[in-house]
């Protein structure tokens, strides 16, 4: 048993833990990892963002091979190999997640491979991978412990054909047909992957809309571009019930009027959501408070109720992103080290990677609606930018959610081929308190996609060179 106490012990290796375990050490702390997998990563590297943007890159280049014969150039047939695929897209994780055991060591962090229970409130069970356990005290501890993917209530089902992100993302085989039950961001990244190798694939969303958080503008070239290559995109339909009949899954539908249909799937894809992961590893035998949505309560330091325990990531509240996490993590250690820090981000860009993809940071129009907040709104469409119109791709669009009277950026959201690239000079435009006359004056290269940021503020005054607004009739 182990008696000494370490430093720091961060309970969770994905983007919000090793980057935390990393910047600690850095400050000079003695700091101690404890994760599932061989190496710091989390579900984000192993089984979420890295794997899935690989199969994403692979699917838009399918996509661009067939899309070539309206430019002249003809391939011939595209054919899949799913083990070499496979061993790409593994290929990928191993070299990130191998990198980053290698950081690990040079930086002289104890990564511990296994599991965390808290004790109490100092005191932690440690089981490594090989069976062995210990107790491991602690002077301060981080919880990074993610989430996992949420299931459809009453629809649980064992069955090798039902799939959630993780399972889909393994490639098992290449089904006839697949159907993806939900129509978030998860889900559709997902089902460009399956379409573009050469499934069948239907959507089955309960709400009015696909993507139901995002701006509508920003969704509905996607949908129209996704309705082109998907089967069928069910929306205000929800499913009944799935059973295993063998070769297939037989799913039932049940749409806004109570009509039932039947349909027969080779593959089932649950992507509902994810839910923060705070159970499990006895953290009711601290001060930690959770609250009704499953989230740890933390401060504006994500310091818990404990005021040695901090929280970060997606176990700490909404928006359940990557790169939050890790800026959550630079927080928490600054807090740790007494320096002064405060989680107060003014834009949180988030990104779907579909094609197009959309991307948004700030304030949405819908929310502003919501909430009361008067905006002034600019777009500009990618019909007008010179780019795009090269990349065969004009059916973009950028725009800018501005207060009307100081004209300072609120929030900025882009469709098209490049987008989660190009939200980053809207986040930063939000963070340094940017105005619309700001983006107009940066002179941005010619030709580009990143010019659309900058039409869409000169067209918010009316004179874009290349978008013509008639002026509305007072």
């Amino acid at each position: 048993m182990s008696k000494e106490a370490r430093e720091l012990v961060v309970i969770g290796g994905g983007p919000g833990g090793y980057p935390a375990a990393f910047y600690a050490a850095d400050l000079g702390m003695k700091v101690t990892v404890i994760d599932k997998e061989l190496n710091p990563g989390g579900v984000c590297l192993f089984k979420g963002c890295i794997p899935s943007k690989a199969l994403l890159h692979v699917a838009k280049l399918l996509n661009e091979s067939k899309e070539a014969a309206e430019w002249g150039v003809t391939f011939g047939e595209t054919k899949v190999d799913l083990d070499k695929l496979r061993a790409y897209k593994e290929g990928v994780v191993k070299k990130l997640t191998g990198g980053l055991g290698m950081l690990s060591k040079q930086r002289n962090v104890e990564f511990i491979q296994g599991t965390a229970e808290f004790i109490d409130s100092h005191n932690l069970k440690v089981t490594r991978k090989n069976g062995k356990t210990e107790e491991m005290r602690f002077e301060k501890a981080i919880i990074a412990t993610g989430s996992l993917p949420t299931k459809v209530p009453g629809l649980s089902i064992d069955s090798p054909r039902v799939v959630d992100s993780t399972g889909a993302l393994e490639l098992p085989f290449l089904p006839k047909n697949m159907l993806v039950i939900g129509g978030g961001y998860i889900g559709l990244e997902m089902g460009s992957v399956y379409h573009a190798i050469g499934s069948e694939v239907s959507v089955v969303e309960m709400t009015s809309h696909l993507l139901p958080s995002a701006d509508r503008d920003l969704v509905q070239p996607l949908e129209k571009r996704l309705r082109k290559q998907f089967k069928d995109i069910k929306l205000k339909t929800k499913v009944a019930a799935v059973e295993d009949v063998g070769d297939t899954v037989k799913v039932t539908f049940e749409d806004e009027k109570g009509k039932k249909t039947e349909e027969h799937f080779e593959l089932v894809l649950v992507s509902i959501g994810r839910r923060p992961n705070a159970k499990g590893f006895g953290i009711e035998n601290t001060g930690v408070k959770v609250n009704d949505r499953g989230w740890i309560e933390t401060d504006n330091q994500r310091r818990t109720h404990e005021s040695h325990i901090w929280a970060i990531g997606d176990v700490a509240g909404e928006p359940m992103l990557a790169h939050k996490a890790t800026y959550e993590g630079k927080v928490a250690i600054q807090a740790i080290q007494g320096k002064r820090s405060i989680y107060d981000p003014a834009a949180i860009p988030a990104v779907v990677f579909t094609d197009p993809e959309i991307a948004w940071a700030g304030i949405t129009e819908l929310e502003a609606k919501d909430q009361g907040i008067a905006v002034k709104v600019a777009k500009f469409p990618w019909s007008a930018s010179g780019r795009a119109t090269t990349l065969d791709r004009s059916d973009g669009l950028t725009k800018l959610i501005t207060h009307p009277e100081t004209e300072q950026i609120l929030g900025i959201g882009i469709c098209g081929p490049g987008a989660g690239e190009l939200i980053a000079e809207g986040t930063l435009a939000i963070e340094m308190g940017a105005t619309v006359e700001d983006l107009s004056l940066t002179i941005h290269p010619h030709p580009t996609l990143s010019e659309t940021v900058m039409e869409s503020a000169e067209a918010y005054y009316g004179h874009s060179p290349h978008f013509f607004q008639p002026k509305k009739k007072k």
